[in-house]
C-alpha cells in the first residue's frame, strides 16, 4: 500500500502534492495565531480535587480577596514625614486604578496600642498613623511588637513595609464556577467552555494591563524607595511573559544554531533548508490544530515546540543520511528510484519510532491534571503530524530538485562513528563496567530524589520577581498560604450558659452594649474555644517553616496588652465583635471567625525560600499533630489553601507518573518485540532506553533538582528521545547482519551508516538546545540541561552499550558462528 502511494501519487504528482500540502499548512497557520498561553493557578490544580472545592468555599465564607503585595523600603526612616507622605500618595495612585478595590498599609491600619487604652474607650475612636495625636514612637513600637503587625506589615529591622493591594472581586468568574455545577449535558458544557474561555481571555488581558499600570505607578516612586511587586496574579502574569519570551526568543536562536550546525556537518545548503522547512511546517501544522480546537500552552506544555523540533529533525536527518548513502553507492540510479528506496526503506523504522515515542509520552495522559494530560496528547499528535509531513514533503521536494543539484562528492575521510565502533568492539568489558557504574550512579541518585514545588525557585536570583518574592518571604511573613479551618461541634452558647470571669460591675457596663442585639451568637467566644485557638496558633508559630500566623489568638494577644496582661474574656471579645468599626473588623475579625458556622480560620504563610523545606512532610506533620491536639468529639479540622492544592497536584502527578512508568516500559517492550520479533533484542533495546532515563533521575538526585510540575515529566520526555535512535540502529544492524552474517562487520557498517545519522541528529539538537540555559525561567533551564543529558546518554547507549550487548548476547541466528 505504501509503495503504491508513493509510486502512483507522491512521486507521480509531486507539484500537486506539494501545493496541496502547503495550502493546508497555510490554512492551519491562520489557526495557529489563536494558540494562547495559560499560566494561571487553575492550570496547576487537580481536576475534581475536593480540597479545591473546599478552599473556594472557605475563600467565599471568610471573604479573602485576591491581592497583590507591594514591598516598600524607603531611603529615609519608615515613619519619617517624607516616607508617610510617599506611602499616602502611592496608595492614592494605586487606588485610582480600576483593578484595585483598596489598599491596606501602615497609614490606615488601626493602632490599638499607641497608646494602650481601655477597650471601651479605644472603640469610641480608633487611631491610625494619620490621626492627629498619634505618637510615632509608640506607633513604631506597636508595629514592631504587635502580634498582628510584626513580621507581617513591617519587617523586623523596620526598614521595609508591605502595602496590601486588595483587588476588586471577580464576581463573574465566581458565577461561572457556580454555573458549571449545574451543567448536565455535553452540549451545555461545550457552550459553557466557549463562553468561559472568552471571558477568561478578556479577564487575563485586563489583569495584564492593570499589572503594567501598577508597575508604572511604582516606577514613579523609585527615587524615594525600593519597591517590589508580589502576589499570585502577578506571578501568573510574569510566568506567561517568561514562557512567551522563551518561546519567541529561543525558537529563533535554536533554529539559527541548528542551521549553522547542519551546514557544518553536511556542508551543503540544500541539506539545511530542507530539514528546517519540514520542521517549521510541522510545528505550524500542530500549532494550527491546537489553535483550531482551543488547546492552550501552559507552563507544563511550554516546551512542546522544542520537543517536536527534536523529533522532526531526527526523522528528516535519518532520511537525508539514507538518501546520501544511496546516492553515493548508486550514482547512476534514477532520482525517483533513489527517493523511492529512501522513503520505503526508512518508513518501517520511522513508523515504529513514532509509535514507541507516543508510548513514552502516554504516561502523561493518565495524569489527573488536565494540562499534563493535554501535554501528552499534544506531543503524541505533534509527533504523528511530523511523521506524515516528513514522509510527504521530503520525497516531493527531492523529486522536484535536479539530481545534479543533489550530487554528493565521495569522501575518503572515515566517519567519526566508525572510530566509535572500534571502541565498542575492543573495549566490551570496560563499557559494561562503566555502564554498571552509571546504573549505580542512577540508582543512588534516584534514591535522593524529592518531590517539591517552589515558585520562588522558578526564577533567577537577579530577576525582579525573585527579589520581590524573597523579600516578602523572608521579611514579611512568608508567601505560600496555608489555612487551618476548625469547626466546633457545640452550639454557640448564650450569656446564661457562658462561664465568665468579668465582675458584676463589668457585666452591668456591658449589658447596655447588647440591648439592641437579639442574637445569642454574640456570646460565642468562650474560654475553652479561645484556649484551643491559642494552643494551635502557638504550635503553628513554633514551626520554623511557617512565617506569619494570624487568628483570633492574634487579636487576643493585642487585647492582653490592653487588659493589664490578661487575655480578653468572652464579653470583651463579644464587645469587639459588636462595636469594632466595619472597616477594621474586615482586617481583624471577619477573616478569622464565622460565628454562624461555629468555625474559625487560622491563617499561616510558609517561608517558601527555606532550602530544606519539604512541603508534603510539613503538611503531614501538621495534620498528625493537630489530630492529637483536637478532640473529634468537640471539634473537627481541615487544612486548606494553596499549599494543599499544589501539594495535591504534585503528589497526584508523581504517583500517576511512577505508576504508569511501569506500564510504559511494558508497552515499549511489546513494541520492540513486535518490531524486531526477537525477545532478546527486545530486552536489549529496553535496557538501552532505560539507562539514559535512569541517568536523568540520578543526575537530578545528586544535583538536588526537585521533581516538580515541570521536571517530573522528564521520564516520558527522555524515553521519547532515547527510543528513536535505538530503533534505527537495531533495524539497520539487522539489515547489515542479514547481508554479512558477521556481527562485527554488521556493527561497523551500522556505525558508518545509520550511526552517522544518529550522531548528526544528536549533535544538532544538543547544540541547538544548549541556548536554553540562558533563560531567566529556571524550568526552561532545567529542560535544556536535562534534554542535553538525555540526548548525550541516548547516543552513548545506542553507539556503545547497545552494540556491546549485541556482540555479547548474539541474539540473531548466525550459522557461521
Amino acid at each position: 500500500m505504501l509503495n503504491n502511494l508513493y509510486s502512483n501519487i507522491i512521486l507521480k504528482y509531486p507539484k500537486k502534492v506539494l501545493l496541496l500540502t502547503i495550502t493546508i499548512i497555510i490554512i492551519l497557520g491562520s489557526f495557529a495565531l489563536r494558540l494562547d498561553i495559560d499560566a494561571s493557578a487553575q492550570t496547576l490544580l487537580v481536576d475534581g480535587d475536593k480540597d479545591l472545592a473546599f478552599s473556594r468555599k472557605m475563600s467565599n465564607r471568610y471573604k479573602t480577596p485576591d491581592f497583590l503585595v507591594v514591598t516598600f523600603t524607603p531611603k529615609t526612616d519608615l515613619l519619617s514625614k517624607q516616607s508617610i507622605n510617599t506611602i499616602k500618595q502611592l496608595s492614592k495612585d494605586l487606588n485610582s486604578i480600576d483593578f484595585v478595590d483598596n489598599t491596606t498599609s501602615i497609614i490606615n491600619v488601626p493602632l490599638l496600642q499607641s497608646p494602650p487604652k481601655p477597650l471601651q474607650e479605644l472603640l469610641k475612636k480608633i487611631p491610625t498613623l494619620l490621626s492627629k495625636d498619634t505618637n510615632l514612637s509608640l506607633a513604631k513600637k506597636e508595629f514592631l511588637n504587635s502580634a498582628i503587625y510584626k513580621n507581617n506589615l513591617v519587617s523586623d529591622d523596620f526598614k521595609t513595609t508591605a502595602i496590601l493591594v486588595n483587588l476588586k472581586p471577580d464576581l463573574k468568574y465566581k458565577n461561572f464556577l457556580e454555573k458549571k455545577k449545574t451543567i448536565t449535558s455535553p452540549k451545555q458544557l461545550k457552550k459553557f467552555n466557549k463562553e468561559f474561555k472568552q471571558y477568561r481571555d478578556i479577564r487575563r488581558e485586563y489583569i495584564h494591563k492593570n499589572i503594567i499600570k501598577i508597575r508604572e505607578v511604582l516606577a514613579k516612586y523609585k527615587k524615594d524607595a525600593t519597591l517590589h511587586l508580589g502576589g499570585v496574579d502577578m506571578i501568573a502574569d510574569d510566568m506567561v511573559n517568561f514562557v512567551r519570551s522563551d518561546l519567541e526568543t529561543f525558537s529563533y536562536v535554536v533554529f539559527a544554531l541548528m542551521i549553522i550546525i547542519l551546514y557544518i556537518l553536511l556542508k551543503e545548503i540544500k541539506w539545511v533548508y530542507i530539514p528546517i522547512f519540514i520542521c517549521v511546517v510541522s510545528i505550524i501544522a500542530t500549532s494550527g490544530i491546537l489553535g483550531l480546537f482551543g488547546w492552550e500552552i501552559t507552563v507544563i506544555s511550554s516546551n512542546f515546540i522544542s520537543l517536536q523540533l527534536i523529533m522532526t529533525m531526527s526523522l528528516v536527518v535519518h532520511l537525508m543520511i539514507k538518501y546520501r548513502e544511496l546516492l553515493l553507492n548508486n550514482p547512476n540510479m534514477e532520482q525517483k528510484e533513489l527517493v523511492f528506496q529512501t522513503v520505503t526503506s526508512m518508513a518501517k523504522p520511522s513508523f515504529f519510532v513514532v509509535i514507541t515515542t507516543i508510548a513514552g509520552f502516554s504516561s502523561l495522559v493518565f495524569s489527573s491534571i488536565l494540562p499534563v494530560m493535554n501535554f501528552g496528547w499534544m506531543m503524541s499528535m505533534g509527533i504523528a503530524i511530523s511523521l506524515v509531513l516528513t514522509f510527504i514533503l521530503f520525497p516531493t521536494i527531492l523529486i522536484l530538485l535536479p539530481k545534479k543539484y543533489l550530487t554528493i562528492p565521495k569522501q575518503n575521510k572515515t566517519p567519526f562513528t566508525a572510530h566509535i565502533s572500534n571502541i565498542a568492539i575492543n573495549y566490551k568489558k570496560t563499557i559494561i563496567i562503566l555502564s554498571l557504574i552509571v546504573v549505580y550512579f542512577s540508582l543512588t541518585g534516584a534514591n535522593r530524589l524529592f518531590v517539591e514545588n517552589s515558585f520562588i525557585n522558578y526564577f533567577k536570583q537577579n530577576t525582579e520577581i525573585y527579589k520581590g518574592m524573597k523579600l516578602i518571604d523572608q521579611k514579611l511573613g512568608g508567601t505560600t498560604p496555608l489555612d487551618i479551618i476548625i469547626t466546633f461541634k457545640d452550639e454557640p452558647k448564650t450569656i446564661k450558659d457562658t462561664e465568665v470571669t468579668s465582675s458584676d460591675d463589668e457585666l452591668d457596663s456591658f449589658d447596655d452594649e447588647f440591648t439592641d442585639d437579639s442574637s445569642d451568637t454574640t456570646y460565642w467566644f468562650t474560654k475553652a474555644k479561645m484556649d484551643k485557638i491559642r494552643k494551635i496558633s502557638n504550635y503553628l508559630d513554633s514551626l520554623p517553616q511557617i512565617g506569619k500566623v494570624i487568628s483570633l489568638a492574634t487579636l487576643d494577644e493585642v487585647g492582653k496588652v490592653l487588659n493589664d496582661g490578661k487575655y480578653l474574656d468572652s464579653f470583651e471579645l463579644a464587645l469587639l465583635n459588636k462595636k469594632l468599626p466595619q472597616k477594621y473588623k474586615k482586617i481583624l475579625l471577619s477573616p478569622y471567625v464565622d460565628i454562624e458556622a461555629n468555625q474559625i480560620r487560622i491563617s499561616t504563610r510558609i517561608i517558601d525560600s527555606l532550602p530544606n523545606l519539604r512541603r508534603d512532610k510539613l503538611i503531614k506533620k501538621i495534620d498528625h499533630d493537630l489530630s492529637e491536639m483536637l478532640n473529634p468529639k468537640y471539634e473537627t479540622y481541615k487544612l486548606t489553601n494553596l499549599l494543599i492544592l499544589y501539594d495535591n497536584m504534585l503528589q497526584s502527578l508523581f504517583h500517576s507518573q511512577i505508576e504508569t512508568l511501569g506500564v510504559v516500559v511494558v508497552i515499549l517492550f511489546l513494541m520492540f518485540l513486535l518490531l524486531f520479533r526477537n525477545i532478546i533484542i527486545a530486552i536489549l533495546a529496553l535496557i538501552a532506553n532505560i539507562v539514559p532515563v535512569g541517568v536523568i533521575f540520578g543526575f537530578m538526585g545528586w544535583m538536588h533538582i526537585p521533581l516538580d510540575m515541570m521536571t517530573i515529566t522528564i521520564a516520558a520526555i527522555s524515553m521519547g528521545i532515547a527510543v528513536d535512535d535505538t530503533i534505527h540502529y537495531i533495524h539497520r544492524f539487522k539489515d547489515e547482519y542479514n547481508k554479512t552474517k558477521d556481527y562485527t562487520l554488521a556493527l561497523k557498517n551500522s556505525h558508518k551508516s545509520i550511526g552517522t545519522a544518529m550522531f548528526y541528529t544528536s549533535v544538532i539538537i544538543m547544540v541547538g538546545f544548549s541556548v536554553l540555559i540562558l533563560s531567566n525561567f529556571i524550568p526552561t533551564i532545567y529542560f535544556g540541561i536535562l534534554t542535553l543529558i538525555a540526548m548525550f546518554m541516548a547516543i552513548i547507549a545506542d553507539l556503545l552499550l547497545m552494540p556491546v550487548l549485541l556482540l555479547i548476547f548474539k541474539p540473531l541466528k548466525d550459522k557461521n558462528l
